[in-house]
């Protein structure tokens, strides 16, 4: 099948570029761009009317609620959200009910989305067994069986040695170590970042140097092992020293951040708003413009939407007992829309960070615009307007912190290796 996109705005975030042009697609993959492409007499021509065609957003960290709590959320509708936020590649987390720490759980895990999943999956499994911080998994069977990295998600391994072990065997076997970036010590209970709002709403909190202790320690033993290191989620202005003097001593480390912490604060929890507690709290408003000025200094590599689906039950109680996460597949491209109609960052910087740097860190072919690359692709208007109705989204659980907001940016199709999976 050939496809060829014409007057399309093409996002090339490899060469940072912006421009109008056309981009042919044959047998899935990408097989010219420019400005002068022509196709064969049978190709299917999609006129684009300048709207942004630009590479799927590879979304590391979603969660999927299969096994264990699919009444949350299925591999069929997270990959159906997906599709309709212009996600083509969902980096599944392993923190199910059991957790996805055995060759066979995952191998059920691949199946089904497999079956069920419109957009392509790939899951990471538990670094140790249970998530429970004791035993490492094992490692090498899982990566025979698919697994594409190792986390223990929000359970940080507070065993030293434990983590070293886990740490030097990965590093044997060059798989990447995914890890959340806390003391959970000092954030056990908290619901808050520590400062004169958490005071008044008295709300139990936890200061920012949680998160650079966390990272600090994290940052030693990568010294340690020569590991491949992604930190989940950095959302601290006080944790970036650290991350950059690991990068400027060389060491395999990325970092990631949600796009929560990108475009909201700590008081958009004002009302005790549950829907807006997530893991970890949102900062004050210095802090999210240091995450900004991270991303687009290339300090942190990747934007995620941090995907965690709970339903209405978990979520409707008072503010310190409500379950932490918001649902944000189908939020993620137009909430990352804000910072491009603000200034702060251009369309090539965020797919930089939303496609290519985390297909990058995979080792996957996708997220960029280049000839012989998967044709993922996601056609969008950014300057579309719409209010944001959350019993709209195809998600099964609703908790969107959006919910009512203006916002601009719409997906007008989804394209996995060069099919509509959504229009």
């Amino acid at each position: 099948m050939t496809t060829l996109f014409t007057n399309a705005r093409l996002i090339d975030p490899s060469k940072l570029t912006d421009e109008i042009g056309s981009l042919l697609v044959q047998d899935g993959v990408i097989a010219a761009m420019g400005a002068d492409v022509t196709a064969p007499e049978d190709a299917e021509v999609i006129d684009c009317g300048g709207k942004c065609l630009a590479p799927g957003i590879v979304d590391i960290g979603v969660k999927v609620c299969e096994p264990g709590e699919r009444h949350k959320e299925s591999y069929k509708s997270a990959g159906l959200s997906a599709a309709a936020g212009g996600v083509t590649t969902i980096v599944t987390r392993p923190d199910t009910l059991p957790a996805i720490d055995t060759p066979e759980v995952l191998e059920f895990v691949e199946r089904r989305a497999n079956e069920a999943a419109p957009v392509n999956v790939m899951p990471m499994a538990a670094l140790t067994k249970g998530r429970e911080g004791k035993e490492m998994t094992e490692i090498g069977f899982l990566m025979d069986a698919g697994a594409i990295a190792f986390t223990d998600c929000d359970h940080v391994v507070t065993d030293n040695k434990v983590l070293t072990r886990a740490m030097t065997y990965a590093r044997s076997l060059d798989a990447l170590v995914i890890a959340h970036p806390q003391d959970p010590g000092l954030s056990k209970g908290a619901c808050a970042t520590s400062g004169k709002y958490a005071t008044l709403y008295g709300l139990p909190a936890v200061s920012p140097m949680a998160e650079r202790m966390g990272l600090d320690r994290d940052m030693a033993l990568v010294e340690t092992t020569g590991v491949k290191y992604h930190a989940d989620q950095v959302t601290a202005a006080r944790a970036l020293p650290a991350l950059e003097r690991a990068k400027a001593n060389g060491l395999d480390v990325t970092a990631g951040t949600s796009i929560h912490h990108l475009t909201l604060n700590e008081l958009d929890t004002s009302g005790y708003r549950t829907f807006f507690k997530i893991k970890p709290p949102l900062r004050p408003e210095t802090d999210r413009q240091a995450m900004v000025a991270a991303v687009k200094s290339g300090l942190i590599d990747i934007i995620s939407s941090m995907h965690t689906p709970q339903d209405e039950e978990s979520k409707r109680l008072p503010f310190e007992e409500a379950a932490s996460g918001a649902v944000a597949l189908e939020t993620l491209l137009p909430a990352a829309i804000q910072l491009y109609q603000n200034g702060d960052l251009t369309l090539p910087e965020l797919f930089r960070a939303m496609a290519l740097n985390p297909a990058n860190r995979l080792g996957l072919p996708s997220g960029r615009l280049e000839e012989g690359a998967p044709a993922d692709l996601v056609l969008f208007d950014a300057d579309a307007p719409f209010v944001l109705d959350r019993f709209a989204l195809k998600s099964k659980s609703k908790n969107t912190p959006f919910d009512g907001a203006k916002m601009q940016g719409k997906v007008l199709a989804t394209f996995v290796a060069g099919k509509a999976v959504y229009s």
